[in-house]
């Protein structure tokens, strides 16, 4: 989707695709169970994985879905839809904690095993669905992981197109979501009989999206879809790297899916997602005029995406730079140093992949979000990074033309090139690099997964590569202090809970299998 997409007629369909009221006949009808599989056993207890279709319905008219009037529609005169469901859930109902998380892919890529149960330094890759450490399982999470989007294990509506080939129908994507997780979450059975799995096992349900899911989970409170048939849908809402932007859903004849494409430093005005209302707060004031309940949500922000998407505008809109308040049932935590992505395999950037592993923030806020929505302990305040305006810096992603009145900006770095503020894990409070680098040529994997600068060893080889950053000889004066540094920055942000006292242990021992002088 490039420039000849940039057309009225899409920004219409991305309008409608966000401002329409919901339905209330939409339902989910049958579940096929297509396999059950043994997952693992974990401190609460064995988990299963079972793999299900499920089919279910939408009214074409109340629903206002963008083309979904065009559809067939079945003997009851709804429009059918079918999706294949990943469930990983406790054996035994009563080991479980009584979160159900729903998943929301990225590119057809499962997000939360990665995203919360990767081991330090040998990171599970977005799509895996592997245990890991098994952190979600041994806190008593179930996992359901829903497939949206075209091509990635869903079956969309279709109609005949003007040109007479068939067009899939993607803004289906928001109510199907809503449909899984209600019907997880509250429905005992399909009304065929076919049962539900997790019937009365859900206490709170919290919803999980990461950049283009985040964005995409933005665009589903755009649409009033956090209530239905009187009930909230999601209690909480945990998002990483989308702290501005929509999606967009439009119909597409294929094969591909028409919603992975973003801005990029190659393409800074392609139109669709940095679209306003941009600012956290505007999201939610335009959402609640639907009278939808509101989840809380925890947004977790990288350096990379200011540099690369455009993070301040989640703080202050398209125009100006004068940041919004962040809304009471929201936290915002900016990692500093932490890439929007963490990269492997062949490199053709200037640097090596960023190597930052911030999974333990994501477990950190996942449990204060949790406890939020369950017991209605405060989380952590907010963790900001200072910014400043980019100006004409070209290591920044410009503004697209039709924002005129607004200014990027981006992290204030240190004399390290590391980022001021924000929430600073040990490895950034004691570094032995910089984190986070611009990585050119800019490309999408080299802008997202940014670069890692390794501090040289010793104020000879500094002198040599003529490098202004403190070597790590002049930093520490050796092994014990730099590790005395690891442990005080490590104590510190679990006292804050920012850091689980089982990472905080895992990060020192790190630090202490490392000569770092050697």
């Amino acid at each position: 989707m490039r420039k000849s997409m940039m057309c009225g007629a899409l920004l219409v369909v991305m309008a409608a695709s966000v401002l329409f009221s919901v339905g209330a006949a939409a339902k989910v009808t049958t579940l096929e169970v297509l396999s059950r599989t043994a997952y693992g056993t974990f401190k609460s207890g064995d988990y299963t994985r079972w793999d299900i279709r499920v089919v279910g319905e939408l009214a074409p008219i109340s629903e206002k879905v963008p083309d979904l009037e065009k559809a067939p529609r079945n003997a009851n005169g709804m429009v059918e839809y079918a999706t294949r469901l990943s469930l990983i859930m406790p054996v035994d109902s009563g080991r479980g904690n009584g979160a159900l998380l729903i998943d929301v892919p990225n590119r057809g890529r499962a997000i939360s095993l990665s995203l919360y149960n990767s081991p330090r330094n040998v990171f599970l890759p977005v799509g895996s669905l592997n245990p890991g450490t098994g952190f979600l399982q041994d806190y008593g999470y179930t996992v359901a992981i829903v497939p949206w989007e075209l091509g990635y294990g869903i079956e969309l509506p279709t109609f005949n197109g003007t040109e007479g080939k068939p067009r899939s129908i993607e803004g289906v994507a928001l109510p199907v979501i809503r449909d899984v997780a209600d019907f997880l979450a509250h429905v005992p059975a399909a009304p065929d009989g076919s049962a539900n799995p997790l019937a009365g096992k859900i206490q709170r349900t919290i919803a999980l999206g990461y950049s283009q899911t985040g964005r995409l989970l933005r665009s589903f409170l755009l649409g009033g879809y956090n209530s239905t048939e009187g009930r909230q849908v999601f209690a909480g809402m945990h998002i990483l790297g989308a702290p501005s932007g929509h999606i967009v859903l439009r119909s597409t004849p294929g094969p591909t899916s028409g919603a992975g494409a973003i801005p990029t430093f190659a393409d800074p005005e392609m139109r669709g997602v940095a679209e306003e209302p941009l600012a956290v707060s505007d999201v939610l004031e335009q959402a609640g005029r639907s009278g939808q309940s509101l989840p809380r949500m925890v947004f977790v922000n990288t350096t990379t995406d200011y540099f690369s998407l455009r993070a301040s505008l989640g703080r202050t809109g398209g125009t100006g730079k004068e940041e919004k308040a962040i809304p009471a049932n929201v936290r915002v935590y900016d990692v500093a140093g932490a890439s929007h992505a963490l990269a492997s395999g062949p490199n053709q950037c200037k640097y090596p992949y960023a190597t930052l592993d911030w999974h333990p923030i994501m477990r950190s806020t996942l449990i204060a979000l949790d406890r939020w929505v369950s017991t209605n302990a405060s989380p952590p305040a907010n963790e900001l990074m200072p910014i400043r305006e980019a100006g004409a810096d070209a290591q920044a992603l410009k503004l697209p033309g039709h924002l005129s009145q607004g200014i990027i900006q981006v992290p204030m770095l240190d004399q390290d090139g590391n980022a001021a503020g924000g929430v600073r894990l040990p490895d950034i409070t004691a570094p032995l690099g910089t984190h986070a680098a611009q990585n050119p040529p800019l490309s999408f994997i080299c802008s997202l997964a940014a670069g890692y600068v390794a501090f040289t060893k010793n104020k000879a080889e500094r002198d040599a590569a003529k490098d202004p950053r403190l070597s790590i000889a002049e930093r520490y004066k050796d092994q014990n202090d730099y590790l005395d540094k690891i442990r005080s920055a490590a104590r510190d942000l679990e006292q804050r809970r920012l850091l689980l006292s089982e990472d905080a242990a895992v990060i020192v021992y790190s630090a202490a299998e490392t000569n770092v002088l050697k």
